[in-house]
């Protein structure tokens, strides 16, 4: 009998940096098995890049290099198109007139899918076509695919997390050695875990994406980056950690989504969580999601959050998921699954626990002033530490509250920056759970 020749699928690179780097790699390592694998052969016949000198060192063969996207768009040979040049513009136009063009997408783009995931769906619903993204979110990780496919039998709760390496190992260092954030932060950029400017980490924006993506795949209901609250780790002290210790917690940058009677909640923010929560243990740039459904109860996905090659991991596994679709003819079948409208709650109505850190007089009264306070907007304290009093007159006391809505914690903090007895508020944070 005679052997049927092997089908190749060919893919166009858009972007050949870190993460098109690690593409580019993880595929020519697949090539002997990928027949075995797949029942056909991925070659990458185009990469799209700015400079082709410089590209030419990073590639095998220098004629697949090309500066011209329509060269990509008009090579009707080309099935899949894999997006991971990053940012907004021009990767969306590139994206839908791929689609529109009837090849399928593989895109790594999280600053995109937050924003205009919506339009990329509609595009890839319109002509047929697949559109992954399993890279977007926390790295090699993989969380899109077993929400959409492994979890599907559920009715999500909560989806939560790391899911920022850089982040993650600034607090490491901060919680271990005893490192002020702007120390920490310097040694991940030596290292090379946060970038030059890096503000998108520590300012939570990435994280904030991420969120945007788990909730609207979670809970079937569209979420957008402006949906999601967000708070970066700038200003944590060595002091918070300290304190979180002796409470038997530590400090993570953490993403919730939580599907609510009332809406969606989102946001990301710097948190106390129990040390005896997995998350807890999640050190360094490792990243960590954590979800709840009716059914399963709880799972926890762990692993590296970005990088070159766990990041193209993720990229590739998807790649070989369209060809499969593609040899059997069922591409399209999972497309945009955000079928609900709930509603997003504001940040102003979520109840959340707190730890606060106040520098007041040290002189009687002082404490039952500020509980006088709390009280008045509902606040209920179920903790306080004071340290002892320091040659200023001041004293420090950190003040554990139970759950409490947002609007009243602001309004009671408020009025207590205007008090007399309390010269400074040091430290508002989160604690994460009940």
């Amino acid at each position: 009998m005679e052997k049927k020749e092997t089908p190749v699928i060919y893919a166009a690179l858009l972007g050949l940096g870190t993460v098109g780097t690690g593409v580019y790699k993880v595929i020519k390592s697949q090539e002997s098995e990928m027949e075995q694998k797949l029942g056909a052969k991925v070659v990458i016949k185009k990469i799209l890049v700015r400079n082709l000198e410089k590209a030419a060192a990073k590639v095998d063969d220098p004629s697949v290099l090309t500066n011209s996207w329509e060269e990509i768009r008009e090579d009707d040979t080309i099935s899949v198109v894999i997006e991971v040049m990053g940012g907004i513009s021009p990767a969306r136009a590139y994206i839908e007139e791929a689609l529109a063009k009837g090849k399928h997408v593989v895109s790594a783009n999280k600053d995109l899918i937050a924003v205009h995931g919506k339009e990329l769906f509609d595009a890839a619903h319109k002509s047929g076509s697949d559109f992954l993204f399993e890279a977007a979110v926390a790295g090699g990780i993989p969380i899109i695919r077993p929400l959409k496919q492994c979890l599907a039998g559920n009715h999500m709760q909560e989806v939560m997390g790391i899911v920022n390496g850089t982040t993650n190992f600034i607090l490491t260092k901060m919680a271990q050695e005893g490192m002020e954030f702007a120390d920490a932060l310097q040694l991940a950029t030596d290292l090379g875990y946060a970038e030059a400017d890096p503000t998108a980490d520590i300012e939570g924006l990435d994280a904030g994406r991420k969120v945007a993506i788990l909730a609207s795949v979670a809970f079937n209901s569209r979420v957008v980056f402006d949906d999601v609250h967000i708070e970066g780790i700038t200003k944590i002290t060595a002091s918070d950690i300290r304190y979180a210790r002796e409470m038997g917690c530590g400090i993570k940058l953490l993403g919730v989504a939580r599907n609510t009677e009332d809406g969606i909640e989102a946001y990301v923010c710097p948190m106390l969580i129990p040390s005896s929560h997995p998350l807890a243990t999640v050190n360094d740039s490792y990243n960590a999601v954590f979800v709840q459904g009716d059914a399963v109860e709880s799972a926890m996905f762990f692993g590296r959050g970005a990088g070159e090659m766990p990041t193209a991991s993720a990229v590739v596994g998807d790649v070989f998921d369209i060809v499969r679709n593609i040899l059997s003819g069922c591409c399209g079948r999972i497309g945009c699954t955000c079928y609900k409208n709930l509603p997003i709650k504001k940040m102003e109505d979520v109840n959340s626990r707190f730890f606060l850190r106040f520098q007041v007089e040290d002189r009687c009264g002082v404490l039952a002033e500020m509980t006088t306070v709390f009280a008045r907007y509902h606040v209920s304290v179920v903790q306080i530490v004071q340290e002892e009093s320091r040659k200023d007159g001041q004293a420090e006391i950190v003040v554990i509250t139970s759950r409490v809505r947002e609007k009243d914690m602001n309004r009671a903090l408020d009025e207590l920056r205007r008090s007399e007895c309390v010269s400074e508020i040091s430290g508002v944070l989160r604690v994460y759970g009940e």
